[in-house]
């Protein structure tokens, strides 16, 4: 009889456990609906717009390899590790990046400044292209964004800011570059900060529901920001402090114990 008293009044302390160690599938599981999402045609065309602080790597080439090199930066002769004396040349690959000032301009060598902000990369290469064209013929434009960048924060495996060497990259591509979200993290009500023009904008997505790869948040853009909010079990575990593992088997113990007691008188 006082084992089944005991019992009874364990009852209410395993249930807590049980709602505090379970999540329903709707919180957990990614792209619920994605089997009665239409399927599209169209290929997403999406590119990244260049922005001020952008840094870019813009190479012209032609037929005639002495005709392009007024519109190429000079590469730089530094020390080898030969010695002091001994220099090389650096690739030009390595130095010719030109920093987007703040008002969304570079200075360029022979076409002075240019307005580039706003313009995606093959509206640029275009831009250049009709440009260079006066002068040399058939002019071949190389352009790389080189400090394109994303940060992914909040309840994920290994939040940080990651670089990206494409044009372009995926919301979902940047968290399994943060190694996922924990257990922790909820799923339906991911934020993305995003800033154009100088504007910031807040948005959020709901990775649960398959739509959101049709949303303009499905790419990120440069300088995206990603954070994950901690669902309720985390902030509630927070509150109770970070013992709380301790508290949990301290407390299973005592419960054995008394159990053991009660079963042998």
């Amino acid at each position: 009889m006082k084992n089944f008293v005991l019992v009874k009044k364990l009852i209410p302390f395993l249930l807590v456990l049980l709602v505090f160690s379970c999540k329903p599938r709707e919180e957990l599981v990614y792209y619920q609906n994605i089997d009665g999402l239409a399927s599209s045609d169209k290929r997403n065309s999406y590119e990244i717009k260049i922005q001020p602080d952008d840094m870019l790597m813009i190479i012209v080439s032609a037929e005639d390899p002495e005709s392009a090199l007024p519109f190429n930066l000079t590469a730089a002769s530094v020390p080898t590790t030969m010695g002091s004396n001994a220099y090389s040349r650096i690739g030009q690959e390595s130095l010719q990046t030109y920093l987007v000032d703040a008002a969304g301009t570079i200075d360029f060598p022979v076409l002075g400044q240019l307005k580039v902000a706003g313009l995606s990369r093959s509206e640029l290469m275009q831009l250049l292209e009709s440009k260079i064209s006066k002068y040399i013929k058939n002019p071949i434009i190389n352009i790389r964004l080189t400090n394109f960048k994303v940060s992914v924060q909040g309840e994920v495996t290994n939040p940080g800011t990651f670089a990206i060497n494409s044009d372009r990259v995926t919301l979902i591509e940047a968290i399994s570059m943060a190694k996922d979200l924990t257990i922790y993290g909820k799923r339906d009500n991911i934020l993305i900060i995003r800033e154009v023009n100088g504007v910031k904008s807040y948005n959020r997505v709901d990775l649960t529901k398959a739509d959101f790869i049709n949303s303009p948040f499905y790419y990120l853009a440069q300088n995206d920001v990603v954070y994950v909010e901690p669902n309720k079990v985390r902030i509630n575990g927070a509150a109770v402090g970070s013992n709380t593992g301790v508290i949990i088997s301290v407390t299973s113990l005592v419960i054995t114990l008394i159990t053991l007691i009660v079963t042998a008188k």
